[in-house]
């Protein structure tokens, strides 16, 4: 990497004083444990987003990387390829069950070991095999997502991470490789009705068994095809893990249509605690990294603005057979006036849908 990190003063002063803090106060935490988004002293320093590329050798990419994510996708940037394959998703015609958690740091669902769900095409060169769907929110509506677009946050962001299971015995080995890993990205607006995926996970029932951190509850009979728009495309990019090791072997894929929760659902995650019942309650929202440099990176997605005459419905998803397929499905579409070219993308809630200016140009 060309020779050692040098810190400027203050954050070097800042992290010797809080490392001596460490060093005194408590026992450490296992390194991989040694992190958070939140930059507290509670007790003992743990390094927040600035500091995880500085405190553990193994995180250096967190750093130093040149592919790090989240990013802020403008829309300008985003370049057609119509060459991308449909995405295809595999539940093997069964309901998911799995395991909900509270890591303390994430509301986290893993999925029991069958049935396999996979998801292929796209930008995807292998067959990917889901690991864990991850919730991050914000403390408040509208700033909660990883991942911008356009420079405008949504209320949260359902992440659902596979590994690459052609080339990688499990989701540690692939992290460490070459298109090791596929994190399928889904954002999530406040609005009256609710997507009935999510609304089996964030009822009251279940959300309250996961109050604290480690708590845990099993669930079952989950609909994975529930979770998706009934229409939508996405946009794709190299990037990485937004969480420690930061490692660049990452394909994200962005649906291009929002989901929805209830503001009672929202509230309810907020009520959740990142610490056990044993010590101060601090919310779990705002469990999120912030941007990092999109640099020279392409984005590229399966819609065409070049038609702004059109509204794009697709690719839609449908069932078929054992099989969840993308297909495009374009609609006519008349604008008004005021409004003579529009790109359909990031458009819900769906009663209040509406079309986003299209590129001026050049």
């Amino acid at each position: 990497m060309g020779g050692p990190m040098r810190l400027s003063p203050p954050r070097a002063l800042l992290l010797g004083a809080a490392l001596g803090a460490a060093a005194h106060i408590g026992p450490a935490p296992a390194p991989e444990d040694w992190w958070t988004y939140k930059d507290n002293l509670q007790g003992s320093f743990v390094p927040g987003p600035p500091f995880w590329g500085l405190v553990n050798a193994a995180w250096s990419l967190c750093a130093v990387g040149k592919r790090q994510s989240p990013v802020d996708i403008e829309l300008r940037r985003v370049l057609y390829d119509p060459f991308l394959p449909p995405l295809r998703l595999s539940t093997g015609g069964e309901k998911l069950r799995g395991t909900l958690y509270n890591t303390g740091r994430h509301v986290s669902f893993l999925p029991a070991p069958r049935p396999v769900v996979n998801v292929s095409g796209g930008p995807l060169l292998y067959s990917h095999r889901l690991s864990e769907l991850r919730l991050l929110f914000g403390a408040r509506d509208g700033a909660g997502s990883e991942h911008q677009i356009n420079h405008e946050s949504f209320s949260a962001e359902v992440q659902l991470i596979h590994f690459n299971q052609e080339l990688y015995g499990n989701l540690s080995a692939a992290s460490r490789g070459p298109n090791g890993l596929a994190v399928l990205a889904l954002f999530v607006n406040v609005a009256a009705n609710s997507n009935p995926f999510l609304s089996r996970l964030l009822n009251r029932d279940t959300i309250t068994r996961i109050s604290y951190k480690n708590d845990a509850y099993f669930v079952q009979d989950l609909s994975l095809e529930q979770l998706f728009p009934e229409s939508f495309g996405f946009i794709t990019y190299q990037g990485s893990m937004s969480t420690p090791p930061c490692s660049e072997t990452v394909t994200w894929i962005l649906i291009d249509r929002a989901l929805n929760v209830t503001s009672l659902q929202m509230h309810s995650l907020r009520l959740l605690s990142q610490n056990p019942p044993s010590q101060i309650f601090q919310s779990l929202s705002g469990n999120g990294r912030p941007l990092q440099p999109l640099a020279h990176r392409a984005l590229r997605g399966n819609r065409d603005s070049r038609h702004p005459e059109r509204r794009c419905r697709g690719p839609n998803y449908r069932l078929h057979g054992h099989m969840v397929l993308s297909t495009l499905d374009l609609e006519e579409k008349e604008f008004s006036p005021s409004q003579p070219l529009a790109l359909c993308m990031w458009t819900v809630p769906a009663e209040k849908r509406t079309c986003l200016p299209a590129p001026a140009p050049k």
